[in-house]
């Protein structure tokens, strides 16, 4: 049998889930993002959670989407097929992460890549080992409109996000926390054990107090335009499917964004 794409394991209040394709570099495939998004909503549902950590197994917290699964398999979609996909899994399941209940606290350790930035974002704290670097080359090696979930203004600022997402240039972890998305940068060996006491700490509040909190922050991004932000762009992003750029960066295989991916996450 194959081995499992996420662990879960239940500390007193605390649920954490692991993504386990460490192989792979915790690359999202179809089935992983799935079952992630439905053991979301089983930690939502039960009243024994208080807190959720996310967190990936190996080197890598997450290279970002699994490119080579989806040339495999969705290289022949029409515009609306693309788009359905894309729109559940990408963009609904960030943004039900987004408003999820519960605090959600990133634990990322090496590369946070791409599809994994738009993830480790989506949840309210980022605990970061002293290694750890985010990074979204899309655009330099795609020809893709950055990712589905443009946070990265919203989390970096707006010169910072030009200059991650123009040039693909990585953000490490120190300076990710010194622009505020990061909320402490530890050594790799406390990482596990720094993100779990900041969780148990974190637990120990009112759930429903913690929910009504956390919808009212959320609500303050949300006045200045964070989802019809983040919904205009996404259609962007699907236009940029159809471009002449995005056409040759298929046609000549992906493997090359495949390999400078690679190269993201080891020699950064």
């Amino acid at each position: 049998m194959s081995e499992p794409l996420l662990l879960i394991e239940q500390i007193g209040a605390v649920r954490r889930i692991w993504f386990n394709r460490e192989g792979a570099r915790n690359a999202q495939s179809m089935r992983m993002l799935d079952e992630l998004d439905d053991a979301l909503v089983e930690a939502q549902k039960d009243e024994a959670v208080h807190v959720v950590i996310l967190a990936g197994k190996g080197p890598h917290f997450s290279s970002g989407h699994d490119l080579k699964e989806g040339q495999a398999d969705r290289a022949a979609f029409t515009v609306e097929e693309r788009w359905d996909y894309e729109e559940k899994r990408y963009y609904d399941y960030c943004m039900r992460m987004w408003d999820f209940p519960k605090p959600i606290i990133a634990q990322v350790q090496g590369g946070c890549i791409a599809g994994g930035f738009m993830v480790a974002n989506m949840c309210d704290l980022i605990v970061a080992s002293e290694d750890a670097f985010f990074a979204d080359p899309v655009v330099q090696t795609l020809a893709g409109a950055a990712v589905e979930i443009l946070i990265h203004p919203w989390v970096l600022g707006l010169r910072k996000a030009k200059e991650m997402l123009f040039a693909g240039t990585p953000v490490g972890a120190e300076e990710a926390r010194e622009m505020g998305m990061v909320n402490r940068v530890v050594p790799l060996d406390q990482l596990e054990a720094e993100t779990l006491a900041l969780a148990e700490r974190i637990s120990k509040a009112s759930p429903f107090i913690l929910r009504m909190l956390k919808k009212s922050l959320n609500r303050t991004y949300d006045a200045q335009g964070f989802r019809v932000s983040l919904s205009a762009h996404f259609d962007t992003h699907q236009l940029s499917h159809k471009t002449e750029a995005f056409k040759e960066a298929t046609q000549s295989g992906l493997d090359g964004a495949i390999s400078r991916g690679r190269s993201n996450v080891t020699s950064s």
